[in-house]
């Protein structure tokens, strides 16, 4: 027999199995000697009270065994199946590719910049030097953007897909189980390199190609349906679909798909900055103690208001991590955050963003479909030359940005390059400035403590979503107007992080395979 029991438990509690085994029988009116095996289902923090808890959800098996799952996916050999082309390694991408391959059919990865290995060492040099390499960097490489922001595998969009199938090939892959029940699973950068790593090893081993260092230069259409693509040395790769998963960051596609009156569309946007506390401090606010317990987790946050029916909402936030820098050019500065798997920074960083609308971009509308994605570009290049025009990145202490004057000074940063202390409520537009400014005081009602001296504010964080959507079918995921082309994922504007973009990698191999 099996029984699901949901428990509430102290931290010291929730770390020994044995002692869930027995709460939980207690809890169920059984003999704990007649529970044979518990499995945690699911498991997340309470911290509303002055008493952190655990919650965690088990299933008990009463008087029987379990039969054990094997997390180890087999994929079958498709070197002699048909071929779709799938330009970008993202997430999108990658699980595009797997799901192919699930199908029987062959995927052929083209991505534009470098594998793992290689791309660290340009992800090095770019400390160095502050140069950035425009095909190999925090955004270009084997695994997208999404291998150097965190790791997070929370989404809300357990409606397109399924997100446990999404997280058992993580597993299969090398994360670590504890993905698969904890609510806020997260991988760490450090340890996702080594998953796809061995999730290209999967994809060469069924048969699959991967091409690096392979830019998509034009696409091979005939009679509006597509044929395959063109890189940047006239090599033509031809498939029965091409999908294309190049993430938010490669503008110069969709310059392309404008190019050949392949449509594209405006949308919604979010930009705003990336804010830095002491990770002490967000421990302090969120387990209510100045010491933490160190069998919880490095504290994180998740903040949301609205401001004159503006949304500003936290975004990638990265509990004991750090601000990198993610251009993608040498004329701009945009940031992120990451985390390793430990967490073990001394500081925490989240993007705060506000919702950007099309009616607010009037001056930008002589650009048409591309508005919002040079709204985009000025933010960044207003932030490379407000920090000296180097990787640099301009930044002021969260109280005198909301009570608009000049920093005196800046506090220590995680953020490599260094910090370049500029008026940022100066420089920023006021479709962003007043709504952050607001926002920053209603976040301390929620969190007391998080308006603060110690807080810095840096800029700009302005690739949390793509400003141009490439339109898809519904039913079929194709484009509306060009048979067989697949947009898929944050660049094509379908997705909002790495589960989301994994689903819809998976969502989309499924629609080929159903028309094959």
């Amino acid at each position: 027999m099996r029984k699901e029991i949901e428990l509430i438990l102290l931290p010291q509690q929730a770390v020994n199995k044995e002692e869930i085994s027995r709460i939980a029988a207690k809890k169920a009116k059984i003999n704990p000697k007649s529970v044979q095996h518990l499995n945690i289902l699911k498991r997340s923090i309470d911290a509303r009270s002055k008493t952190v808890k655990i919650r965690i959800k088990v299933e008990l098996f009463i008087n029987e065994r379990p039969q054990e799952k094997e997390l180890i996916v087999h994929y079958p050999d498709v070197s002699k199946a048909p071929e779709v082309i799938v330009v970008g390694a993202g997430p999108a991408g990658l699980f595009a590719a797997l799901g192919l391959i699930e199908r029987g059919l062959k995927p052929v990865l083209i991505e534009r910049g470098k594998r793992i290995g290689d791309r660290k060492k340009d992800i090095a040099q770019l400390y160095k030097t502050l140069e950035i390499n425009p095909e190999s960097n925090y955004c270009f490489g084997e695994g997208g953007a999404g291998t150097y922001s965190d790791g997070k595998l929370y989404t809300r969009s357990s409606k397109r897909g399924n997100v446990r199938k999404i997280l058992e090939i993580f597993v299969a892959h090398g994360a670590n189980p504890d993905i698969l029940i904890d609510a806020h699973p997260h991988l760490g950068t450090n340890k996702l390199l080594g998953i796809i790593t061995n999730i290209r090893e999967s994809i060469l081993k069924s048969g699959g190609i991967v091409h690096f260092e392979t830019k998509v230069q034009d696409f091979i259409i005939h009679k509006n349906k597509i044929l395959g693509v063109i890189d940047q040395n006239n090599n033509e790769f031809r498939g029965i679909s091409t999908i294309l998963a190049t993430g938010h960051s490669a503008r110069d596609i969709y310059y392309l798909l404008h190019k050949k009156e392949i449509r594209i569309e405006r949308k919604d946007f979010a930009a705003g900055v990336r804010i830095e506390h002491p990770q002490r401090l967000i421990n302090t606010i969120q387990y209510h103690t100045s010491e933490k317990d160190p069998l919880l987790p490095t504290a994180s946050y998740s903040l949301v208001t609205q401001v004159e029916n503006k949304g500003v909402f936290s975004f990638c936030m990265c509990p004991g991590g750090i601000i990198v820098p993610a251009a993608t050019a040498n004329n701009e500065v945009v940031v992120n955050g990451m985390s390793n798997a430990l967490q073990n920074s001394p500081y925490a960083n989240s993007g705060i963003v506000v919702g950007i609308k099309q009616d607010e971009l009037i001056e930008y509308h002589k650009y048409g479909v591309f508005a919002g994605m040079k709204y985009q570009e000025d933010l960044e290049k207003m932030a490379y030359k407000a920090a000296g025009q180097t990787q640099k990145a301009p930044a002021q202490r969260m109280i005198d940005y909301v009570q608009k004057k000049m920093s005196r000074n800046l506090p220590n940063t995680s953020y490599i390059p260094g910090l370049t202390n500029a008026p940022l409520h100066e420089f920023l537009p006021q479709n962003i400035n007043e709504p952050l400014r607001k926002a920053f005081v209603d976040f301390d009602k929620k969190m007391r403590g998080y308006y603060s001296e110690e807080a810095l504010i840096v800029g700009v964080e302005s690739r949390t979503s793509s400003p141009i959507r490439i339109p898809r079918d519904k039913q079929t995921l194709q484009h509306i107007e060009i048979a067989n082309l697949y947009p898929c994922g944050e660049g094509a504007g379908y997705a909002g992080g790495i589960v989301s973009s994994a689903m819809d990698g998976e969502n989309v191999a499924e629609k080929i395979s159903n028309l094959t």
